[in-house]
């Protein structure tokens, strides 16, 4: 069954698994994006179900209300 999902977010970030790791209830995934990461916290129920594995490509979606920004 193919399931067509459409998001109003448009700030996704397309990169690599490269970690993952599971807990009794939540899963943790770090995704490269260049030479960049991003992390996120899942529910491990998500990440099953996406059938998560590292070297896996995929998108982060970001949709936030703020955003913080450093200067270097």
């Amino acid at each position: 069954m193919l399931i067509l999902v459409t998001l109003s977010a448009r700030n996704r970030l397309q990169g690599k698994i490269t970690e993952l790791q599971l807990g009794g209830v939540m899963a943790h995934v770090v995704i490269q994006v260049g030479n960049d990461y991003i992390e996120s916290v899942i529910t491990r129920r998500s990440a099953v179900e996406m059938n998560l594995k590292v070297g896996d490509t995929f998108s982060a979606v970001i949709k936030s209300t703020e955003i913080m920004i450093e200067k270097q």
